[in-house]
Parts: C-alpha cells; structure tokens; sequence
C-alpha cells in the first residue's frame, strides 16, 4: 500500500487577494488555492494503462497570456519546447479536481503541469539524478512557484524515482502533442448544419487555398513526423496551400508551409482545417504562437 504524505497544508486564499487582482495564485495549479508540494514516502511499481494519454480532452486550451505575483506567463505552442528545472510533486489533496482544461486530476495517472504549454501537450520528463524518464500528459495549470517549471502526478513522480523536488528535463513530443491536439479539436468542434423551411441539402464551399508567397514572417507547421519519406509526400500533396518544404530538426521532419504574411497563413490555417481536418501550428520568425492569434 503506497502512502503519500503532504507536507505543505493550503494556502489561505486571503493572503492571495491581499495581493491584488492580478496577484491572486499562491503556489497552485490553475485557481488561487495555494497547495504546496507532495513528498513520496515510499514507491509503488505497478502497471497503468496510459491510453488516456492521448485520449481527447474537454478542450484544448493555451490562453491568454497572466500574471502571477508580478510575474507574467505567455501561454503559446510550443512543438520545440526542452527546458532544464525544478520539479515537485502535485499533492494528493487535488485528487479528483477539475484542471484547466476541463479534465479531471488523477493521481495514479501520468499528467503534470505547466504555467505555459497548451493543455493536453504530450511530454517526456527525465530525472537528471537516475537518468529514468516517463512521458506525461500536461493537463493544468502551475506550478506558481517560480523555483519550479513543472509539477508531476504522484505516478508519475514514482515512474522516475522522484521523492520530492528533483532537477528535470522537460521535452515536449510533437508527434503526440499533435495527434491529442488533433483528436481533442475534432472531438470538440461542433457539427454545422443547415436547417431551411424546404427540405435542401447543401454541401459546404471548401476554403480556397491561400496563395503562394515567397517572404513573409510566418509559417504554418501541418505535422513533425520520424519517416522522411512521408514528411516529403505531406509536403508535395500540400503545396497546393503554398510554399511547403521539409525541414529538418533533430530526429524529426517538420512539415511546413513558409514565407507567409499574416492574412495568408490565417488563409491557410482556416483551408487546413476545413478541406484537411488538421490543426496546424503557427510560427512567426521562427517563434511558436497562437494558431488563433492573427
């Protein structure tokens, strides 16, 4: 029987508001409720079934950039993320607790937090003092404590012999962020229809493909893949959208549409959408953004 001990009680929403509007999250995970960290006293090993990882969530959610106790968080997209930090445990307190992006807090599941990457993202968290790894579903907001970048589910934690706060390596997957992104979107898009006094079917004009440009600040990235050869033919049946090229980084092969203005990659985005069923991603000189920000 594992047994996991608390050793920070809540912090009292009054020393919050105290603060100001803006100020209002003590060391939390998305509202003011201000739960410290959870120490593992002991290790359990048993197997999970981790297909919720990739399952579709209540929404996929970035949102608008906040600030906490004077310090400001820029939620964006971020396929290219791997940062090197702090890492505490969530406490077992939450358990059962609604997160940010609607999902419910389970503490015998593979999830964490993060004060900045969309929610569902996929990520592989490595303990730096063993080496052992394990990947997580990023489902709430927090930590807000600034000494930390992430917070893990008390499974999580065990999956890499973490008993309290230990030096990590954060690595978004965006493979796997993509296809929950994608599976998330498509679960929670709502269907259209057309409802008229005589009884017509009418069939939806597919977006029109932006043109090609040749600069431009932004790109559209469709997908990152591990096999060349298909991130080439993504990139030749695309390059009716535009300028479509393969790019290399690491072990994987991104697929992106370039040298695009604001109003062609919006142009683009909505066509991927629409005639492809994707959920691109969006970048401006080089930086990740908001796909709905332009």
């Amino acid at each position: 029987m594992k047994k996991l001990v608390s050793l920070t009680a809540m912090t009292m929403l009054l020393a919050a508001c105290s603060t100001g509007a803006n100020n209002n999250v003590g060391g939390g995970y998305g509202t003011p409720d201000g739960f410290g960290e959870e120490t593992l006293v002991t290790t359990d090993n048993a197997s999970l079934n981790n297909a919720y990882l990739l399952a579709a969530a209540p929404k996929y959610y970035i949102g608008s950039p906040y600030k906490v106790e004077d310090v400001q968080y820029i939620p964006a997209e971020d396929f290219a993320y791997n940062q090197t930090g702090v890492a505490g445990i969530i406490p077992t307190e939450l358990n059962g607790t609604k997160t940010s992006n609607g999902e419910t807090f389970d503490v015998n599941q593979m999830v964490a937090t993060s004060k900045t990457l969309p929610l569902p993202t996929i990520a592989r968290v490595t303990n730096l003092d063993n080496g052992q790894s394990v990947v997580v579903r990023v489902n709430n907001r927090g930590p807000f404590v600034n000494t930390r970048i992430m917070d893990l589910s008390p499974a999580a934690a065990r999956q890499i012999g973490m008993n309290g706060q230990s030096k990590v390596q954060v690595q978004v997957i965006p493979d796997m962020s993509m296809q929950v992104k994608n599976a998330t979107i498509g679960a929670t898009t709502p269907v259209q229809t057309v409802t008229e006094t005589v009884t017509v079917t009418e069939t939806a004009t597919p977006a029109q493909p932006a043109p090609v440009a040749s600069t431009g600040d932004y790109s559209v990235q469709l997908a990152a893949l591990y096999s060349e050869d298909s991130a080439n033919a993504l990139a030749a049946r695309m390059r009716t959208y535009g300028n479509a090229v393969v790019v290399k980084e690491g072990d994987l092969y991104k697929v992106r549409i370039v040298g695009l203005n604001a109003s062609q990659a919006r142009s683009v985005i909505d066509s991927l959408r629409t005639n492809e069923g994707m959920a691109p991603g969006l970048l401006q000189n080089g930086r990740w953004i908001n796909a709905d920000s332009i």
